[in-house]
This record gives C-alpha cells, structure tokens and sequence, in this order.
C-alpha cells in the first residue's frame, strides 16, 4: 500500500502523505475490515495529504482513472513549514 501511494504522490508532484493503519474498522457499508495474520489486504488504512487545489484535482482525477474507489473528506486548510524565511 505505501510503495503504491509514493509512487503515485511521486508522480503527481505531491510532497508528502502520512499513512495511518489499524487493526480494524467498518465502511459505509457495515462491513468490517481488518487485518489478518497471513492476509493484510483487508486492513483499514488512512491516508492524509496536506495538497493545493490543484494538487487534489489530480490526486482525483488518477484515483477516477485507476478505478480507486474511497471515502475522502476534503476541506479548505492552510500549511506552510515553520522557521522558513
């Protein structure tokens, strides 16, 4: 899951993404997701990006057209790195 989201962060001219996994969880569906000893396909994993506009119109346009299905939340933030001058 990771060396397919840098790859693709990569390629989009994305900065950086944090991946959060868990142990389990449910969707929209009521159907639980987890991990399992010799399978970890169905672990639930967040993924957050701090991107411009421009940067999620991408992100979402190669999402549609690799077929990626997934819940998002998207809002208006503002980032920056401290101590740059």
């Amino acid at each position: 899951m990771f060396d397919s989201t840098y790859q693709a962060a990569m390629k989009l001219d994305i900065g950086g993404a944090t991946l959060i996994v868990a142990a389990e969880g449910f969707g929209h569906d009521h159907k639980l997701h987890s991990a399992h000893f010799f399978e970890l396909a169905d672990q639930p994993v967040e993924v957050t990006m701090a991107v411009s506009e421009q940067q999620a119109e991408r992100m979402f346009a190669y999402l549609k057209q690799e077929g990626v299905k997934v819940f998002y939340v998207k809002t208006p933030i503002e980032f920056g790195i401290t101590g740059e001058t």
